[in-house]
């Protein structure tokens, strides 16, 4: 299944599988001075709450933004502080000047920008910032390890055009979509690297969260760690994007 609802229906299994982000990113928000106690932050998709407990954890007050249900509940339970919206990032609907913060973890390639930075611009007060990151799988950076040839040959068979959009590492023509209009511009722009060891369960539960992978994909990914003595490490990249947003140019405040 293509899409995100594909999420929606393997909750649980995303939820299990999905890898936390890595310390130094919220070392690096707090430096920024993002993450602080008492920030207002508006997470737009935001599952189950990887991003969103640690965003909690620093004593922000956290508003969350995740259209399915099954998600949702999972984000509630966890998180009862949380206020959840059950909607859409292009159907929500809140105050200007809201937030100081809002957040996009792993989410906004599903996002429809057009309808999504002008609401973000308007719900920020004047000084606030969108925060951008996300899981990238395989560090092109390393030499690729037996178990990338293998993901990489599966991958390789597949036909069709590929999704449309920048790709999880072209992080530099995100920083430029999402400065797109001039209402955010980009104050800075890194990626973090790091690595995990996973078992054959753990890369078939990983991999069937992937929303562009066939369930024959995932079992082949699977016998490929058995293949290889049942446990891989996979090299991650987590790219982070931090916008400030800006005064909006007189051309553009009609469409505000």
């Amino acid at each position: 299944m293509s899409g995100p609802g594909h999420f929606e229906s393997r909750a649980e299994v995303y939820d299990r599988a999905r890898p936390p982000y890595p310390q130094a990113l919220w070392d690096r928000l707090r430096e920024l001075g993002l993450l602080r106690s008492g920030a207002r932050v508006v997470e737009l998709g935001a599952g189950s709450g990887l991003a969103t407990a640690p965003l909690v954890a620093a004593g922000a007050r956290v508003t969350a933004v995740e259209p399915g249900p099954a998600l949702a509940g999972l984000l509630r339970r966890r998180l009862p502080a949380v206020t959840v919206h059950e909607t859409t990032a292009e159907a929500a609907r809140f105050d200007p000047g809201s937030f100081d913060l809002a957040v996009a973890a792993t989410a906004v390639h599903w996002f429809d920008l057009d309808v999504v930075l002008p609401a973000l611009h308007g719900w920020l007060r004047p000084d606030g910032a969108l925060v951008v990151f996300r899981h990238a799988f395989g560090d092109p950076t390393v030499a690729p390890t037996p178990f990338r040839a293998r993901v990489a040959a599966i991958t390789g068979r597949r036909g069709g055009p590929p999704r449309p959009g920048p790709g999880e590492l072209d992080t530099q023509e995100w920083a430029t979509r999402l400065s797109g209009g001039g209402r955010f511009a980009p104050s800075h722009v890194e990626e973090f690297r790091w690595r995990a060891e996973l078992s054959a369960d753990g890369v078939r539960d990983l991999f069937s969260t992937f929303s562009d992978w066939s369930p024959a994909e995932v079992a082949e990914a699977g016998r490929a760690v058995e293949d290889l003595g049942g446990r891989v490490v996979e090299h991650y990249v987590v790219p982070l994007i931090v916008l400030r947003r800006r005064r909006v140019p007189p051309v553009l405040r009609s469409a505000v």
